[in-house]
């Protein structure tokens, strides 16, 4: 949505602010409100029309909180077997932008695969009438090969938008599963990649890598490590969070046939002091990023604030949930710069995974903990 476009808040979500008397102009003085408790490592919230909100547990489970805060006790059904163990198991969702009248959402995941070998899957769905159970299940892409790995599973999902509107196609991130770095150079496979697929797992013909000899067509950029964060502008342009090794965290704007260096480059070193690759931070046709963190905060959800919940100066400010240093980055972002920075919740002493805006226009978070919360931020 641009900047300056009007919110469209759903009637409950308008009721809500009104009760929390959350004026659009407040001057900025956040205050974390828990919605919601004993979330089992949560993921990722999706914001739905009933004013509920969907969220996905790592091991496993898709759960509903009522707007009331209430987690329901039994978990929506019709959600495929996971891999769940190290940093694998039910991960990302995103509703549809037509949810309203299509109820079609997509979620990715660690699938089992043969043996100890998994991978990353994107999966679409509908979500039943009475928020239970997900319908009519398929599998768009699936992370190839398949790697006995518990590490690095990327699996962020973002819908394209072109002039604000959906161009009928998605992102994932597919992270290069640790052990196999140098697979994230080559184009015979998913390790380490971007992919951009049609919402029936097609193949959009305008990749910049259709037609090329020994290249997966729905690749769009290559040279990553684990993105673990992606949010779309309101001009439109991909972003994406990506955890270097030690040092190195990065923000990147994946460009369609972009390399973005890693292993070769980093500002990071490896987990025994040594070099990546060359030892080098940039090199020519590798993408330098607009932004790093050294050392590593491990950064994870990301989302843009296109309202004025918490005053004009925050409006357009990129949002970053922080695991390593438990904080959320606010960012000031001036074009494709990241211009500074400023750490929100620090005493709040929780792994951050996910932030997004709701439709009321303020920011909600996940902490990623055995009985994490469901937070929202209060202006």
């Amino acid at each position: 949505m641009p900047a300056h476009a009007a919110l469209r808040v759903p009637g409950w979500w308008r009721g809500a602010a009104l009760v929390l008397g959350l004026a659009a102009g407040a001057q900025a003085a956040p205050q974390p409100q828990v919605v919601a408790r004993g979330l089992e490592h949560p993921w990722a919230v999706a914001f739905l029309p009933s004013g509920n909100f969907l969220v996905t547990e790592r091991p496993g489970r898709l759960r509903v909180v009522e707007r009331g805060g209430t987690l329901r006790a039994a978990p929506v059904t019709g959600v495929p077997d996971v891999a769940a163990s190290g940093q694998g198991g039910l991960l990302d969702l995103v509703l549809d932008s037509d949810f309203v009248h299509n109820r079609t959402l997509y979620f990715c995941y660690a699938e089992p695969g043969p043996g100890a070998r998994n991978g990353t899957a994107l999966a679409r769905a509908r979500l039943s009438r009475d928020e239970r159970a997900l319908q009519d299940v398929r599998v768009l892409v699936r992370q190839q090969p398949k790697v006995a790995s518990h590490l690095h599973f990327g699996c962020r999902i973002a819908e394209r938008l072109v002039d604000g509107r959906s161009d009928g196609t998605l992102f994932l991130t597919l992270g290069e599963r640790f052990s196999q770095r140098d697979a994230a150079q080559r184009l015979d496979n998913h390790l380490g990649k971007i992919v951009r697929v049609g919402k029936d797992g097609s193949v959009p013909a305008d990749n910049p890598l259709v037609g090329r000899a020994g290249a997966l067509p729905e690749i769009w950029s290559w040279g990553h490590r684990n993105v673990q964060g992606a949010a779309i502008a309101p001009n439109g342009q991909l972003w994406v969070t990506e955890h270097g090794a030690m040092g190195g965290d990065e923000i990147n704007l994946p460009r369609a046939g972009g390399n973005y260096g890693w292993p070769v480059v980093s500002f990071g070193v490896n987990y025994d002091g040594t070099p990546v690759g060359t030892g080098l931070s940039a090199a020519p046709g590798m993408e330098p990023p607009v932004y790093h963190w050294t050392p590593s905060i491990a950064p994870s959800g990301m989302a843009f604030l296109t309202s004025t919940r918490y005053g004009e100066s925050w409006q357009g400010n990129l949002f970053v949930a922080a695991l390593k240093f438990r904080y959320l980055a606010r960012l000031q972002v001036q074009g494709e710069r990241v211009v500074s920075e400023q750490r929100l919740l620090e005493n709040l002493k929780q792994r951050l995974r996910d932030v997004r805006q709701g439709p009321d226009g303020l920011l909600y978070l996940l902490t990623d903990e055995a009985d994490g919360e469901l937070i929202r931020l209060l202006p």
